[in-house]
């Protein structure tokens, strides 16, 4: 038996892996037992998941860690499992995607025979462009059904993708071509964000020029002609017409499905996370595909035919997991949401998608939830839709307080759902699942309990664990299940030393968090997110919980600044509601108070304002890290994915007023970067 997977507490009480045996559902405590104690039986089944054209030798080899290895000589092909096998199955009427666009005024319904129809002249087009099994191709596309296309016509061929995130400037995207070193590109001519179009094609044009790596083959110009004005400019020796790729291979027969390794890559992805440096996630097929649908079924009790809606893009992981892999290779309806949750036209958003589409289950961010409180707190505009399709929400990606998360709840009138994953992670490590008799209502805070295959520990700096309820460093325990990045692009060395080397025989999440007696996990923060305060080590989203029960604060961030005495204070900036009739110091003081009564006078909470934004990125982060870097005077780099830079302006301020920044340089953005 696998040490800690199943053992009697100092109580005489069963457990596995800490977790008490009477105090969780039955079936859940026996596959998570088989996953940790048997993981290849466990996996192997759930491989018969997927279609396989030819079967595996090996289901887990680890005899070269941390690299990893699963169904080693099994061939799949990503395409077939998400297009091809629902097509012979006779469901090709079955609607795969629906793109919803307020942005344009447009909403599609795309059929799984309308895509493959599109993504085999795709795919024989490029084909003819000379891509082949283990070219890399990026993509820079908006969140529209044809970025999709270009994924599955890509690994239709065995070729390998890179999105990368259709808001990102040259800069950006320079950088990830010389990285990549595409065969081609595929771009869309423009993006649609509120009150702008982003020009994509000349943006592309400047990346290529600037780059050392030129792309051998022109690029692939999808041309949205429903976006107008559009300024763009194809230039014939560089680009060639998506429409025209198509018609190379029309009337021919249609290109077949390139069967690959299940440890080939399937995709690379960029992620700036904790570094500051873009690092290539590469993600091989064959266990990440078996993760995927087993996850969507499992934590999102999504089945067959269901409509399912991840609020995200296809720039980020939760795009690839599940807005498109999950999705389709499970035959579900997934939705693309081209647009706002507060203001394209108004607050009201969420609803209608929900109820005009009969959704089942939601996966989104808290930020997003706390922009239409923040809008419309009265729900005056969600009101008119019916909501009764709905049967959980799901979030991640960033901490969610409780006033927040009670909100929801209230709001949508489902259980909300913390979880907690990573892109190097691919899908879930903790979670609460609706394909098991869990408890909907996990204790507060928590992002729920481990999903299969993960031997969830809290250390020490030293490495040893702690004790309940103490404050620690998450590790998670090798092999990991399937489903994670096999490695770092390129940079194996950084993969080691990055993930692997604080602990040895763990992956090192760089989370702060504790684990209660019954083993629910808590994710507090990244781990430079805890302050000390004169040796107490305090977690930031805990004091921004405590702040936001006031019910005159609708966002809030904290983090620490240096102090002569205590080393380090908490320093918070706080969004009041809309039309607060009270001033900014009567608040401030309440607030202080409220912390001293939550949390107490350990806390050192003085230092405290409101602003009317914060520094966040595109997918709702908020930049902590930044505003406590620019408080200390420090030379800031925005990385690009930042949503509105203009926003320090106020932040400079407001910290100014209470003592910090005050000779702070002016933060830059990473693509004006030289």
């Amino acid at each position: 038996m696998e040490p800690g997977a199943g053992a009697v507490n100092n109580e005489g009480t069963e457990s596995i892996c800490g977790m008490p045996v009477e105090a969780h559902d039955p079936l859940y405590l026996q596959a998570y037992r088989q996953s940790i104690q048997d993981p290849e039986a466990f996996w192997e089944e759930q491989a018969q998941l997927l279609d396989w054209d030819q079967p595996w030798q090996q289901v887990l080899d680890n005899s070269n860690p941390p690299f990893t290895k699963w169904y080693v000589g099994g061939y799949l092909n990503a395409c077939y499992n998400s297009i091809d096998r629902h097509i012979l199955a006779g469901r090709g009427s079955k609607v795969a995607l629906i793109h919803d666009s307020p942005l344009t005024g447009t909403a599609r319904r795309v059929t799984y025979q309308e895509l493959y129809d599109q993504i085999v002249l795709l795919a024989g087009g490029l084909a003819k462009l000379g891509v082949v099994k283990g070219d890399r191709v990026v993509i820079y596309m908006p969140l529209i059904p044809e970025t999709i296309i270009a994924m599955l016509a890509i690994v239709r061929l065995g070729a390998i993708h890179s999105v990368v995130f259709g808001g990102f400037a040259a800069r950006e995207l320079c950088s990830r071509i010389e990285h990549v070193e595409p065969k081609l590109v595929i771009a869309s001519n423009v993006g649609v964000e509120p009150g702008k179009v982003v020009p994509y094609l000349d943006i592309l044009h400047s990346a290529i020029s600037m780059s050392r790596w030129k792309p051998p083959q022109r690029n692939i110009i999808f041309r949205r002609d429903n976006v107008i004005p559009d300024t763009s400019r194809l230039d014939p020796e560089a680009d060639v017409l998506w429409s025209d790729v198509l018609k190379m291979s029309e009337g021919e027969q249609p290109v077949a499905c390139v069967p690959i390794e299940a440890n080939d890559p399937l995709y690379i992805l960029y992620t700036s996370g904790t570094t500051d440096k873009p690092k290539g996630v590469l993600r091989t097929i064959g266990g990440h595909l078996v993760a995927l649908m087993y996850t969507l079924r499992t934590i999102y009790g999504i089945s067959p035919g269901d409509t399912w809606w991840a609020a995200s893009d296809m720039g980020w992981v939760v795009g690839h997991s599940y807005i498109c892999y999950g999705p389709l290779c499970l035959g579900a309806t997934s939705i693309m949401y081209e647009g706002k949750p507060d203001r394209t036209p108004d607050p009201g958003q969420y609803f209608r998608i929900i109820d005009q589409y009969k959704v089942r289950s939601i996966f989104s961010v808290p930020t997003s939830f706390r922009v239409i409180r923040r809008a419309d707190p009265d729900i005056s505009y969600g009101r008119q839709y019916s909501t009764k399709s709905l049967r959980a929400i799901f979030i991640a990606g960033e901490h969610c307080d409780y006033e927040t998360k009670n909100w929801i709840e209230k709001t949508f009138k489902v259980p909300v759902l913390n979880h907690w994953w990573q892109t190097e992670t691919g899908s879930a490590v903790t979670a609460t699942c609706l394909g098991f008799q869990q408890n909907l209502s996990p204790p507060t805070y928590s992002t729920g309990l481990p999903l299969m295959g993960y031997d969830v520990k809290i250390l020490k700096p030293d490495g040893s664990e702690t004790q309940s309820m103490e404050l620690g460093r998450i590790v998670l325990k090798l092999p990991l299940p399937p489903g994670n990045m096999a490695t770092l692009y390129k940079n194996e060395e950084l993969f080691r030393k990055l993930y692997f080397q604080k602990f040895p025989g763990y992956y090192d999440t760089m989370d702060a968090g504790y684990k209660d007696d019954r083993g629910y996990i808590f994710v507090t923060a990244r781990d430079d997110d805890v302050i000390n305060v004169a040796g107490h080590r305090l977690s930031t989203s805990s004091l921004e919980d405590a702040v936001l029960r006031h019910p005159d604060v609708v966002d809030v961030a904290v983090f620490g600044v240096p102090e002569a005495t205590k080393g380090q204070v908490p320093l918070c900036l706080y969004i009041p509601v809309e039309n607060c009739k009270k001033t900014d110091a009567k608040l401030s003081t309440e607030i202080i108070k409220l912390i001293r009564d939550v949390v107490g006078p350990i806390a050192a909470f003085r230092l405290i304002t409101s602003v009317n934004n914060l520094p966040r990125t595109r997918s709702g982060k908020t930049m902590r890290k930044a505003m406590a870097d620019f408080a200390r005077n420090e030379r800031v780099i925005l990385p690009a994915t930042i949503d509105d830079a203009t926003v320090f302006t106020e932040i400079r301020r407001a910290l100014q007023q209470l003592g910090y920044a005050m000779t702070a340089p002016e933060p830059i953005v990473a693509k004006l970067l030289d």
